[in-house]
């Protein structure tokens, strides 16, 4: 099977079983380490809150909210750095800066919010924030700003977060 370089913005098929190996082995190992890396720290604290003692379990939740509301904020970021470096590329800039840049801006605000919030609010509200930054950058991979890796990465890390927030509220 064809290996997909890192730089092909190309969407490739994800059905049967080469397109399931294709899909994960399409992702730079860099990408792929330091992606799933950084899950680690959603699967151990909601799973391992479950089996905390009520003042453990609410710290530990409290962490997870920070937690998710810095990687929210670090994917705003993502639409930032595309903003500001495609910016004299796109015709119509000025339009396409403040749209991107409202994107960008917002998972911050969104997870700031989700610090200030009861858990039972916050954790519902940092899932559905991450499906939709997942949305976004699917759409985004899909017009060619972003390569088809990263929308794949983007599928694999959003479900592990958002089923780890989902577990942590219910």
């Amino acid at each position: 099977m064809q290996q997909q370089s890192p730089t092909d913005t190309t969407p490739q098929s994800a059905s049967g079983r080469d397109g399931d190996e294709h899909f994960f082995a399409s992702i730079p190992v860099p990408a792929r380490w330091f992606g799933l890396t950084g899950a680690i720290p959603f699967v151990t604290l909601s799973i391992g809150g479950a089996f905390l003692s009520a003042a453990h379990q609410s710290l530990a939740y409290f962490t997870l909210v920070a937690y998710g509301a810095v990687i929210l904020s670090f994917l705003g970021g993502v639409h930032w750095g595309r903003a500001i470096s495609a910016f004299d590329q796109v015709v119509g800039a000025d339009r396409f800066l403040w749209v991107s840049l409202g994107i960008s801006v917002i998972p911050s605000l969104v997870g700031w919010a989700t610090l200030l919030v009861p858990l039972a609010i916050a954790l519902p509200v940092l899932a559905v924030s991450f499906a939709a930054m997942l949305l976004i950058d699917l759409q985004a991979v899909k017009s060619g700003q972003f390569p088809s890796w990263y929308g794949n990465l983007r599928v694999i890390l959003s479900v592990i977060v958002i089923s780890t927030l989902l577990f942590a509220w219910l």
